[in-house]
């Protein structure tokens, strides 16, 4: 399947953005119109998609211009999804924060499936950017 890219514009310097991308159980507050029942692990967060199944999230590699998570699905224990949030400081003081979502599936009805589910994570990424947005611009955000 081919990965899915979303970005938006933040009117908060990257060092907000970082703060709270870089704390996984914050996430929640922006993605839980489809990721829900979070519950902390040892090393990530336990989600339940909406629609079914469940993942594991942790994240792989962090740094103030890139963070990289990886999914694995709860039921078989394969490294499924590779999410990658890119955080580029804007010349006006904000970021730009661009999310790429690779999800790699499982058997042949999920490749089939793949331009569907490539809609599906388009749309509801595409929310939790906006989500994300209002968050560090209204000041809620709390990491």
């Amino acid at each position: 399947m081919k990965p899915v890219t979303v970005s938006v514009t933040i009117d908060r310097p990257r060092e907000a953005v970082y703060a709270l991308l870089s704390d996984l159980p914050a996430h929640e507050a922006f993605t839980d119109h489809y990721l829900v029942d979070w519950r902390p692990t040892a090393d990530g967060v336990r989600v339940r998609m909406k629609g079914g199944g469940e993942a594991e999230i942790r994240v792989v590699e962090q740094t103030p211009d890139r963070i990289v998570e990886h999914g694995h699905d709860v039921k078989d224990g394969t490294h499924r999804t590779t999410g990658i949030y890119t955080l580029t400081p804007t010349a006006a003081g904000g970021t730009d924060v661009t999310f790429t979502n690779e999800l790699r599936p499982a058997g042949l009805g999920e490749r089939l499936a793949g331009p569907v589910v490539g809609a599906y994570l388009r749309r509801q990424n595409g929310r939790a950017m906006q989500r994300l947005r209002a968050l560090l611009e209204s000041g809620a955000a709390t990491a």
